[in-house]
């Protein structure tokens, strides 16, 4: 079980008081649905409800890039804080 869960409803992490889900979070749930996507989505998805009710005052899509819009980007991008551009040669197998 990880210390990384979300103290509500401040909606902060119990394990390093950043805001949840945090970096640690997010990554032990990237690894935990690796093979559901959606599964990860909908979960989060049930959580951002949450938190809106929890913090009406919080723009909508601040919550949603919070809870959701990461779990559309690469590993690698989150880590670097920017998009990926393709390479060559997935810019080929694409086209």
């Amino acid at each position: 079980m990880t210390s990384h869960g979300p103290v509500m409803p401040i909606w902060s992490c119990g394990g390093c008081d950043l805001p949840w889900p945090c970096p640690t979070r997010r990554r032990e749930l990237r690894a935990e649905y690796a093979d559901a996507p959606v599964s990860l989505a909908l979960y989060l998805g049930a959580y951002l409800i949450q938190a809106a009710e929890d913090m009406p005052w919080a723009p909508a899509g601040t919550l949603h890039r919070r809870f959701v819009g990461w779990t559309r980007q690469p590993p690698e991008a989150q880590r670097r804080g920017t998009a990926t551009v393709p390479t060559e040669t997935e810019r080929r197998q694409a086209g």
